[in-house]
């Protein structure tokens, strides 16, 4: 609750200053009408609507990402927004231009049309809440639509195209009819979006809602810009193009951002959802056979004849417990890695009868995945020297070679076995699943009276 608020606090100062000074830009405008500079550079004005249509299309997909990992209704109207909004752009401002010739009245209104219906939906995205259970579907019915949407308005403006006024003006020229009106239009969808992006920050303190406030703060006031210096035309580039470009910069690190802290929220989840399964799987056994033991002490059964099979299970179990514990606080970010495997060797040898060395490469790196299947690995591979191999002492190494490429491999002094019968109780494939879960390669040599090597080449 702290952090959520000193994030909201960071965010309205933020907000507070970049409004001030946009302010007081915009105050400057109106005083000295001869800073409302315009320049006619149609190369310029097509570089710069690319980039924000590019921008906008990385944000849509980023938005969509996240849609598909979250599920939530609120990614879903801000991916179908971007894409709205940047698909018309792209379509009607920039792709009609490429030949050099001039925009069209009917182009420029979709092109217009499609950006203020992009914005609104970005804008409404922050009062939805839910979530989507067909994620694939919807996100293809929210691409199907768009495209119908933006075709039904080519279509209907086209056929309409001697009754539309133009979007621009030349020098010395009325301002066309409806001009103003879009233009604040267009400011008014903005600061809507501004007020639900913030609310939607101090309401659940969603990252991405914060960079999204502050870069329609941005669009909003390259909006007023607008109203205050109507465009020319249709080449014509403005101060407020630069502020949109910034907009889209500032929203695109932002979904940027989201999606990052959403594939890793995935992750730890889907982790710890697995070391869940190996709790139960592990301790079920053990927690089962105290359970049976005790039925038979109640029901009468010599202590003599079931207490040493009791006392077996329960230390199993508590074993298990253990076992399982470490590989949840190293899995979820509790405790490192290394301490937890540390800490799992010292409770394995504690009985004397092994000696392990180990050695972790201090600069290796692995990702949430790796860590609990190379967790489940060693403690497979050296629980089984312990139990079956006689050893007295094993090796583990987990490092990195000169190429890059990752390893981890136990070596041990023990009995070893005959290859071929690698799959008669020494866990070995389940080894090698845990090892292609991860997509690493496994390789075990094994000779009789000489001991056992196994290695597991991570991914690259």
């Amino acid at each position: 609750m702290r952090q959520h608020r000193t994030k909201l606090q960071a965010w309205l100062w933020g907000e507070i200053l970049l409004a001030g000074l946009l302010g007081a830009s915009l105050a400057l405008l109106l005083s000295h009408p001869s800073f409302r500079t315009q320049y006619d550079e149609p190369s310029l004005l097509l570089v710069l609507e690319t980039t924000m249509s590019l921008a906008g299309l990385l944000v849509a997909v980023l938005a969509a990402n996240r849609f598909h990992v979250e599920g939530l209704r609120t990614d879903l109207l801000l991916a179908a927004g971007f894409l709205v909004g940047s698909l018309s752009t792209l379509a009607f401002a920039i792709i009609p231009v490429l030949g050099g010739r001039s925009l069209q009245p009917a182009e420029a209104w979709a092109a217009a049309l499609g950006a203020m219906l992009g914005t609104g939906l970005v804008a409404a995205a922050p009062f939805v809440s839910g979530r989507s259970r067909t994620r694939d579907r919807a996100l293809w019915d929210a691409l199907v639509a768009a495209a119908i949407v933006l075709f039904a308005a080519w279509i209907l403006l086209r056929g309409h195209a001697a009754q539309l006024p133009a979007l621009t003006r030349g020098p010395g020229d009325a301002e066309p009819p409806g001009l103003a009106s879009v233009l604040s239009i267009q400011a008014l969808i903005d600061l809507l979006a501004v007020v639900g992006w913030g609310k939607r920050l101090a309401r659940t303190g969603d990252d991405l809602a914060q960079w999204l406030a502050l870069g329609f703060t941005l669009q909003l006031f390259a909006a007023l810009h607008l109203v205050l210096a109507p465009p020319r035309g249709t080449t014509y580039v403005a101060e407020g193009d630069f502020l949109r470009l910034l907009a889209f910069g500032v929203m695109l690190v932002g979904a940027w951002r989201a999606i990052r802290a959403a594939e890793l929220g995935r992750a730890v989840a889907e982790e710890r959802a697995r070391v869940a399964r190996e709790i139960h799987d592990g301790l079920a056994q053990y927690l089962f056979a105290v359970s049976t033991h005790a039925q038979m002490l109640a029901s009468g059964t010599p202590v003599e004849e079931v207490g040493p099979q009791l006392k077996q299970a329960a230390e199993l179990a508590q074993q298990e417990a253990r076992f399982a514990v470490l590989a949840l606080s190293s899995a979820s970010g509790t405790a490192s890695f290394d301490s937890a495997l540390r800490r799992y060797v010292e409770f394995l040898t504690a009985d004397g009868g092994l000696a392990v060395d180990l050695e972790i490469d201090p600069g290796i790196r692995l990702a949430p995945d790796e860590q609990i299947e190379i967790f489940r690995i060693v403690q497979e591979g050296l629980g089984n020297v312990h139990r079956h191999a006689n050893a007295t002492r094993a090796e583990l190494v987990i490092g990195q070679r000169p190429s890059g490429e990752r390893f981890v491999a136990i070596e041990d002094d023990g009995a070893g076995f005959p290859l071929e019968a690698e799959t008669a109780g020494h866990g070995l494939r389940n080894m090698r699943d845990r090892a292609s879960s991860i997509d690493g390669g496994f390789n075990v040599r094994s000779t009789p009276g000489l001991g056992t090597a196994l290695e597991v080449v991570l991914r690259t």
